[in-house]
């Protein structure tokens, strides 16, 4: 097995602390990385590898010297497996994690993936590590990390983009309380923290399996793995750090050899290191796995906290932005969404991700000149990550986005400090759809609290400024200079028709989002509305944040003494037809006792008096029910019944007279039956389809009546 490994050729120095090897001409430099202590603590270490050029450590036969750490272990080929045995460790947490304690416990190597034209024995080489504890494999254009925990049936997944052809460093620790986390280059790249219940675990093994048989049903891809390292516990961040470092850094040459000898030129050397590259890689691989919105925010979450702190330059600083955006915007898209649609606090989260990702990105960004822009726009949003001197801005007000009708804008005399400045600009395009049915009393807005049954949704688009150093504005929004937020208003047709009702009021608030308190929270403190109208609105802010226009729609309330007036007369009014309608119906039968002439015409005329007193009688009574409760939409459909057949009586008695008219002295009594089915039946027709097809129409309004 003889590999070209550039990356690994800081071995000699670890087997100098551990094993007592001389190396001719080699001075101790084991004290020139602090990564080197990081390694001198290991617990397992297998170099497996014999390395072109490094002859100070072959013997006289030519076979490589395996260094031991600690507790000395070793390893043998058989059949193309490569075994790392424990020795009398087989019960040790690096066997079972579920044994680790609070330390936890850490795995760490190079890999990278081959093609079979590659390697004169490709079956030799899977591209999988298995042991009684863990596996880590690649397969279908993925890398994973499994951790079993065998007492309590527990399992830790995480998945990564796997290696390249290049050489690759994975490195995950494990605890008990914080989980999986997997490193890719010495970065964070994903975590499992809170693992799940599995009763199934396959391919066992007591020792420790580096490229087992391939099998051609799995699919693994063939790769190769080297420096495999294990301390027993859980390394941290800086540790990782330190180590990767140690591992890629110059200082690892020794100087009584010349660095030609370590580096072959073939395609299989490492590029030159780029900490920002496995991030864009991992979050374009993650992406197509996205389930749950709530665990992708953790996700993410995770990578704006792990982002390391080095220089980027304007390529990569674009490409991250563009593929963090992406990656939001393929979490918004989630058909799993819906169902948390109603909870703002996952989108709040993202835009929180978002801002700090963008903001170590301007923090960051190299300048190689006293203005550096980058900018773009994606699905999600428009984009502006800029570093420059306030002396090169040559207008009078710095605005974002330079163009369009929803923008924000800063004077000049507001950049106060000659020192460099980074402004991030973003204009999200969809972000607002998600912002609604906002309770007032969740929010910071005065105004708004006062109608606490009135939702609030956002009617713009959300755009966001950060500056620092933070600008001079005054802190009176009577003062200058001013931040100017000009929105475009974006409304859905439901917030349309509800603005445009006659019945309605609509409140507009500048407001934005304070994270001062750990989450967001809608606030239109130091912001103020000077002008607008349902169409856009324009603010004046006393700071600078995310930034949106609230809706608030409060439907027009009587006063007290009106409603008392509008009752009284409806009681009376109702009273009073009621009475006269009763004596109405007494006369008619007075008068079809004693008369047989024209009788009818007094028989149409009670008909309809009867449906006017009844429709009267009911709505009486309507106004003792509360909306929305069973007796309620019952008194509706009977009103609706009843005022319908009124009018039907209404064009019966129309009717009626036409045929008298056109028809002098017609039968009285041969149409008796038709104006009945036209004044009674009709309206039933009416009000059996409306109730199939609107039934929760029927007493939905403030009254008993049908909306």
């Amino acid at each position: 097995m003889r590999k070209l490994l550039p990356l690994c050729c800081w071995r000699p120095w670890l087997l100098l602390l551990h094993c007592g090897f001389q190396v001719h001409g080699a001075v101790a430099r084991s004290q020139a990385h602090p990564g080197f202590e990081v390694l001198a603590s290991a617990s397992y270490y297998w170099p497996l590898e014999n390395v072109d050029g490094i002859h100070e450590l072959q013997d006289t036969t030519g076979d490589i010297v395996e260094g031991k750490v600690s507790k000395g272990v070793y390893f043998k080929e058989d059949k193309g497996v490569t075994f790392l045995h424990y020795g009398s460790y087989k019960a040790s947490c690096i066997s079972n994690p579920a044994q680790c304690g609070p330390e936890g416990v850490t795995f760490s190597f190079f890999w990278k993936t081959q093609g079979e034209q590659s390697r004169p024995t490709p079956s030799a080489y899977g591209g999988q590590v298995i042991s009684n504890g863990f596996k880590v494999c690649s397969s279908g254009g993925k890398g994973s990390v499994e951790l079993y925990a065998r007492e309590n049936s527990m399992t830790w997944a995480a998945t990564f983009s796997p290696p390249g052809p290049y050489w690759t460093h994975v490195l995950f620790t494990w605890k008990s309380k914080e989980g999986l986390k997997v490193y890719v280059n010495g970065t964070l790249s994903t975590s499992d923290p809170s693992g799940k219940v599995s009763h199934a675990y396959g391919e066992p093994s007591v020792n420790l399996v580096i490229g087992s048989e391939q099998d051609q049903t799995k699919g693994y891809e063939n790769g190769a793995f080297d420096e495999f390292i294990i301390w027993e516990r859980a390394l941290t961040p800086d540790e990782i750090a330190m180590y990767f470092t140690a591992a890629v850094g110059k200082h690892v040459f020794l100087s009584s050899t010349p660095p030609s000898l370590f580096m072959t030129p073939t395609a299989n050397t490492v590029p030159p290191t780029d900490a920002y590259h496995p991030i864009i890689t991992n979050l374009t691989e993650e992406r197509k796995n996205f389930q749950s919105a709530g665990v992708v925010l953790n996700y993410l979450q995770n990578v704006s906290l792990s982002l390391p702190n080095k220089s980027l330059s304007e390529e990569t600083g674009l490409n991250l932005t563009k593929t963090f955006l992406k990656t939001v915007g393929e979490v918004l898209r989630l058909p799993s969404w819906t169902a948390v649609s109603e909870d703002s606090a996952v989108v709040l989260g993202l835009i929180e991700t978002i801002d700090a990702v963008l903001g170590h990105i301007s923090s960051n960004l190299q300048a190689s000149e006293p203005k550096v822009t980058i900018a773009g726009s994606s699905s999600m949003a428009d984009f502006s990550v800029a570093r420059l001197l306030p002396k090169t801005m040559n207008s009078s007000h710095y605005r974002f986005p330079a163009r369009g009708q929803s923008y924000i804008e800063i004077p000049h005399e507001a950049f106060h400090s000659q020192a460099w400045t980074t402004i991030v600009g973003l204009l999200y395009h969809s972000v607002h759809y998600y912002l609604s049915n906002i309770p007032p009393a969740n929010t910071k807005i005065t105004e708004a609290a006062h109608y606490k049954s009135c939702l609030l949704s956002a009617a713009s688009h959300l755009i966001s400024l950060e500056v620092s150093p933070t600008p001079r504005l005054s802190q009176n929004l009577s003062g200058s200079p001013l931040v100017t937020v000009h929105l475009r208003h974006h409304l859905t047709q439901r917030q349309y028709i509800e603005a445009t009702n006659e019945s309605n009021r609509v409140f507009l608030y500048c407001a934005f989002l304070d994270f001062s308190s750990g989450e967001g929270v809608w606030s239109n403190q130091g912001c103020a509305l000077t002008e607008g109208n349902l169409s856009y609105s324009t603010c004046r802010c006393t700071h600078l944040t995310n930034f949106a226009i609230l809706m608030q729609v409060v439907p027009l309330e009587l006063a007290l003494g009106h409603q008392v007036a509008l009752s009284s007369i409806s009681y009376i009014g109702c009273s009073l037809s009621v009475l006269c309608l009763a004596i109405t119906l007494v006369t008619f039968a007075v008068l079809s006792s004693v008369s047989t002439i024209r009788n009818q015409r007094y028989h149409i005329h009670a008909n309809l008096s009867l449906a006017v007193l009844v429709a009267q009688v009911l709505l009486l009574i309507s106004f003792r029910f509360e909306p929305g409760t069973t007796p309620c939409r019952v008194l509706a459909v009977l009103l609706h019944y009843f005022f319908l057949s009124a009018f039907a009586w209404m064009l019966v008695e129309g009717l009626h007279l036409y045929s008298m008219v056109t028809k002098v002295f017609g039968s009285e009594d041969s149409k008796r039956g038709y104006y009945c089915g036209m004044g009674w039946g009709f309206p039933l027709l009416i009000c059996i389809i409306s109730i199939v097809f609107a039934t929760d129409s029927y007493g939905a309004s403030k009254k008993a009546t049908i909306s």
